[in-house]
C-alpha cells in the first residue's frame, strides 16, 4: 500500500477548531501539511488557526472557512469555494458531531434527527462535495466515529445509532472508492478530554457516568497521535489506546462477558439509588 504522505499535501479538518480536530490539525501542520479547518463558530475557528500557524512549518500555509457541515448546500458552496482558492484536499479528516446523553425515553424526535444530521450527516455532506476531485486525484478520508460505534453504551441510544451507522457507512466508502485509490479510515476513539466530553457530562445519567468511571480518559493530543500512527500503516478502523482495544477484542470474542460487567455496574447504581 502506497505510504501517506503529509508533508506538502493539503489536509482538510471539518470540525477543526477543537478537541481531536484541533489536536489532529496541529499535529499535521508540524508535519508540513497545507492546513485549512472548517467549523460553525467563526471566534472559535479564527483562535484555533492562530494556534495552527505557531506550529506550522515555514512555507505552509493555514486557512479557515466557517461551516455547517450538516447543511449540504453549505458545504457545496463552501467547499467549492475552499477548492477554488486553496486547492483540492489529499486528506480530508471529518471531526464534527456532538453527543448529549439521556435514557432513551428522554431523547426527543428533534434531538435524534439532529444527532444523525450532525454526525453522520456532515461526514456525508464533505465526502459528496469533495468527490469529484477526490476521485481524480485520489486522497485520504478519515471519519471520525467512537468507540460507541462498536460497543453500544447506556444513556447513548441516538448517538451509538449515529456512530454504529458511521462506521458501516465508512466500510462501504472504502470498498467503492479503492479503484479510485482513495483510502478510507475510521477513527473510533474512546471517552476524550474535549470540550464536548465537558457537555456531555451536564446530561449524563448515572449509570452512564458509573460506566464511564471505569475506563481511562484519553487527551486529544493521544487519539491525534494514534490516528496519525493508524493512517500512517494504512489502517481501516482505527482505534486508539490500549484499553479500548482489549474492550474491543472482549466484545467480539465474548460478548456475554462484556454485557455482563456493564450490567452489574447498572445494577449497582440502580441498587444505591433504590431504583
Amino acid at each position: 500500500m502506497k505510504t501517506v504522505r503529509f508533508d506538502d499535501a493539503n489536509v482538510y479538518v471539518v470540525g477543526g477548531s477543537s478537541g481531536i480536530g484541533l489536536a489532529t490539525a496541529k499535529r499535521l501542520a508540524a508535519r508540513g501539511t497545507h492546513t485549512f479547518i472548517f467549523a460553525r463558530r467563526p471566534d472559535v475557528l479564527a483562535q484555533a488557526a492562530a494556534e495552527i500557524a505557531v506550529v506550522k512549518r515555514p512555507g505552509r500555509r493555514v486557512a479557515h472557512r466557517p461551516l455547517d457541515a450538516s447543511n449540504f448546500a453549505q458545504v457545496a458552496q463552501v467547499m467549492n469555494e475552499a477548492v477554488a482558492e486553496l486547492g483540492a484536499p489529499d486528506i480530508l479528516i471529518n471531526c464534527a458531531g456532538r453527543s448529549i446523553p439521556r435514557r432513551f425515553e428522554q431523547v426527543t424526535p428533534a434531538q435524534l434527527e439532529e444527532t444523525w444530521r450532525l454526525n453522520l450527516g456532515s461526514c456525508w455532506n464533505t465526502v459528496q462535495a469533495l468527490l469529484p476531485c477526490l476521485k481524480a486525484r485520489g486522497g485520504y478520508i478519515v471519519n471520525t466515529a467512537s468507540l460507541a460505534g462498536l460497543i453500544g453504551v447506556f444513556g447513548y441510544t441516538d448517538y451509538c445509532a449515529s456512530k454504529f451507522a458511521l462506521v458501516g457507512f465508512s466500510e462501504a466508502l472504502r470498498s467503492e472508492l479503492k479503484p479510485y485509490g482513495i483510502r478510507v479510515s475510521v477513527l473510533c476513539p474512546p471517552d476524550t478530554d474535549t470540550p464536548g466530553f465537558i457537555q456531555e457530562n451536564q446530561t449524563k445519567p448515572e449509570e452512564t457516568r458509573a460506566i464511564s468511571a471505569k475506563a481511562k480518559l484519553m487527551s486529544a493530543d493521544a487519539v491525534a497521535d494514534a490516528l496519525l500512527r493508524g493512517m500512517q500503516r494504512g489502517r481501516f478502523l482505527i482505534v486508539p489506546g490500549l484499553e479500548s482495544k482489549v474492550a474491543l477484542l472482549a466484545k467480539r470474542l465474548s460478548p456475554g462477558l462484556v454485557s455482563g460487567v456493564i450490567d452489574g455496574i447498572i445494577r449497582r447504581v440502580r441498587t444505591r439509588s433504590g431504583r
